[in-house]
């Protein structure tokens, strides 16, 4: 029987050795053919080899890219809708005679654009900025209650307070008078407030859904995917989009208890088509309704002189498009790159990039709030200001209350606006949605704009940023290491 038994140990030995050489290879070959940096290749692999059975484990729990493969099966058999366009797209050769004699050289850029989203540049198009809720939430209420046909929502944030009452009821009319209502709320996002205004949309009779609820237990992925788009379309030609959820602390007016600064846009012209084709595919994807027809998709007249496209950005096949347009833009341009966005985590190329650009003579601006709301984004995003600044880049810091500001400017001409910001949760976790325009009218605005702000913001000096005191820095540093997460 000894016999036997050493002969059953000893197979058993063999098989468990061959299933753990067997689990090395097939994830130090994975790690080797998919991932993009070699220095994190290098580091599974040899944590792979060096740590039996584990390493292993580990890289197939925690290397792989499973929201990005969660995000691209879930919407795979996504019936991708493109509405016909009601004009000719503007080739990147033509471009030059919409903008001034310095900004000819953004052709370039359209034609990068261009090749990443895989969505016409359109012309005829004008775009108008809200700031604030005082500006914003009076024209999408008016807008509301001026609908005949259509009205499609779609937001990260939907607060149950005077403002988000507001909303319901406007919708809720609307519903009522026959106007067809489509409001797609992020399911964490419902969760800012208690109780969640889904209770005051049902009684309104307003038709909702959640995007992506996040208890399910079978789809923990989920907690990473959120919808954190801000799109609103009314009769299929009047749009508004940005950075602004529907909460009443960005009515600083009102003085409200965690005040919050922003800016929105009203959109007219062609590219409103964008707009809605993002809106109804992710109510595709969430309901199963199709929504078609002339009543979601008019014809649209020209609105203004903007070229505009939409740039759609997500963890599925949309993986990195706006990282890819943000990067272009900082290499094309010559002049002046403005940035302004509360949660500022640059990964490696785009810190490259902009110090790049300073070398080159390109002045570069950043503005950033002086007091984030979230602390550990200000710790991390603190620890990474060194590295743009030793090279030439500028970095602001406004005044309180909270700037949630989204924007980016190039050469006086070129206007990338909407919901992302440049942290690693928009550019590879979130559902984003942003435009960028060709307009040197609009461009001027916000620039005038941007300098208000500057003038009133605090200028970051290398000798403030060296002089934190060690436990600030060390607290600031371990904050970085959390990037990925933030």
């Amino acid at each position: 029987m000894s016999a036997i038994g050493d002969m059953l140990h000893n197979f058993w030995y063999v098989i468990a050795i061959g299933l753990e050489l067997l689990l090395a290879v097939l994830a130090a070959g994975h790690a080797v053919l998919k991932k993009r940096d070699s220095r994190s290749a290098m580091a599974w692999v040899g944590f792979i080899w060096l740590v039996p059975l584990v390493g292993a484990i580990m890289y197939f729990v925690f290397g792989l890219n499973r929201i990005r493969r969660k995000a691209t099966l879930l919407r795979r058999d996504l019936e991708r809708h493109r509405a016909p366009a009601a004009r000719p797209e503007c080739l990147p050769e033509e471009l030059q005679r919409h903008l001034p004699d310095h900004g000819g050289h953004l052709q370039m850029l359209a034609r990068v654009v261009g090749s990443v989203v895989e969505r016409p540049l359109l012309p005829g198009n004008r775009i108008d900025p809200l700031v604030n809720g005082e500006d914003a939430y009076p024209a999408m209420l008016e807008a509301v209650e001026h609908a005949r046909q259509t009205v499609s929502f779609v937001t990260y944030i939907f607060d149950r307070d005077e403002v988000g009452k507001a909303f319901a009821r406007a919708l809720g009319k609307a519903t009522r008078r026959g106007v067809e209502v489509r409001v797609l709320i992020d399911a964490m996002g419902t969760r800012y407030s208690w109780p969640t205004i889904l209770r005051t949309l049902r009684r309104e009779g307003v038709p909702y859904a959640r995007f992506l609820p996040s208890s399910a237990l079978w789809r923990p992925m989920a907690l990473n995917m959120r919808t954190h788009r801000k799109i609103m379309v009314v009769d299929g030609c009047l749009g508004f989009t940005g950075g602004m959820n529907i909460r009443a602390g960005h009515c600083l007016q009102r003085r409200p208890a965690h005040p919050i600064q922003d800016i929105h846009f009203r959109v007219t012209g062609p590219v409103v088509t964008h707009l809605q084709e993002v809106f109804v595919d992710d109510w595709l994807f969430t309901t199963g309704e199709a929504l078609r027809g002339d009543s979601w998709f008019p014809k649209i007249e020209s609105g203004g002189p903007a070229l505009a496209r939409g740039v759609v950005d997500g963890p599925d096949e949309n993986f990195e498009k706006l990282l890819w347009t943000l990067l272009g833009a900082i290499s094309i341009a010559r002049r002046s790159i403005r940035i302004m966005t509360p949660y500022f985590l640059p990964g490696p190329a785009m810190v490259s990039a902009l110090n790049v650009a300073a070398m080159r003579g390109v002045r570069v601006a950043i503005i950033l709030p002086a007091r984030n709301n979230l602390p550990l984004i200000q710790w991390a995003s603190r620890a990474m200001w060194w590295q743009v600044l030793q090279h030439g880049c500028r970095v602001w810091l406004t005044p309180p209350p909270f700037d949630h500001s989204k924007l980016m400017l190039v050469d006086g001409c070129w206007v990338l606006l909407g919901s992302a910001n440049w942290d690693p949760r928009s550019l590879r976790l979130n559902f984003e949605f942003n435009l960028e325009c060709y307009d040197a009218e609009l461009a001027g605005r916000l620039d005038q704009w941007f300098e208000t702000k500057r003038k009133d913001a605090h200028p970051v000096t290398m000798e403030e940023v060296d002089g934190r005191s060690l436990p600030a820095r060390l607290r600031d540093g371990i904050a970085r290491l959390l990037t990925p997460y933030l």
